[in-house]
């Protein structure tokens, strides 16, 4: 009976894995640049991020590099945990 039982919570946690691992390689790639966007009317971008930035805010979108240094040339803020201006090499 005890046999059973552990075999059974073998086979979970083995399935489990598999699961997380198909998981990982499904998962979409993270964008090189995001957008945080703000509230409102038309949502205007707020703040620049490196993707996968972990202060970026929850309304965002990614954007390619030509449009993230455009926003941060137009006057956009860069994030300053991740500081997109240094790596996209803009000065102040």
């Amino acid at each position: 009976m005890w046999l059973q039982r552990i075999d059974a919570k073998i086979a979970d946690l083995q399935k489990r894995e598999v699961e997380q691992e198909q998981g990982r390689k499904n998962r979409p790639q993270e964008p090189d640049w995001i957008v945080e966007l703000g509230i409102g009317n038309g949502r205007p971008p707020t703040e620049v991020h490196v993707g996968g930035c972990y202060a970026a805010g929850k309304r965002q979108r990614p954007v390619p590099r030509d449009e993230a240094r455009r926003l941060l040339t137009s006057g956009v803020c860069a994030c300053t945990h991740c500081k997109p201006d240094a790596q996209l090499r803009i000065l102040d």
